[in-house]
């Protein structure tokens, strides 16, 4: 299963998106590479609060992990571990935005269960996943994706592992520290 441990780029259209996406020589959209702009998204968290991609530009990394389900094995070890490193990613100067298909009512309940500090957004027409092109395990299960934007708003790493919650973070965090570290150097 080592092939569902690698870091991949991906990117397709979405209805909020505000900059089109890459396309490819016939025209269709093709994944986001590192080093592409991300998507230009704006959405509601659980919290009810309106937020944009675009709102941290120039500001603050954003990390976006997406994760299938709210309350399933995997996804709360991963939500939980996010948690716990949250104030480490709140050091390094980075949001942090959890994103899966469950209600706005759904994470609300998940966030208040487990205590999740971070921004819950409810993607129940699959429009951000695919606005970031996130691809399906096995073609059935939506994917585990986490991707690392930097503050000026391109995506600088991908990690792609359903079975890994935990190195999610643990890959994002990396990251987001180098990303600090040239930022501050």
């Amino acid at each position: 299963m080592a092939w569902l441990a690698r870091s991949s780029k991906v990117h397709e259209p979405h209805s909020l998106a505000l900059r089109p996406p890459a396309r490819d020589a016939g025209g269709m959209a093709r994944p986001l590479a590192i080093g592409d702009p991300a998507p230009d998204l704006a959405f509601t968290t659980h919290e009810g609060r309106r937020i944009s991609l675009p709102d941290f530009r120039g500001k603050q990394a954003v990390v976006v992990f997406f994760y299938p389900r709210d309350n399933t094995p995997i996804c709360t070890t991963e939500a939980c571990a996010f948690r716990d490193a949250y104030d480490d990613f709140v050091r390094e100067g980075c949001v942090v935005i959890g994103v899966s298909s469950d209600s706005d009512a759904s994470h609300r309940t998940f966030a208040g269960s487990h205590h999740l500090p971070y921004l819950l957004v409810a993607d129940v027409d699959g429009s951000v996943r695919q606005a970031f092109g996130v691809p399906k395990t096995m073609a059935i299960f939506p994917g585990r994706v986490t991707y690392v934007i930097d503050r000026d708003g391109f995506v600088r790493h991908v990690f792609n592992s359903q079975w890994q919650g935990e190195k999610h973070v643990e890959e994002s965090l990396r990251i987001v520290r180098e990303l600090s570290r040239t930022n501050h150097g």
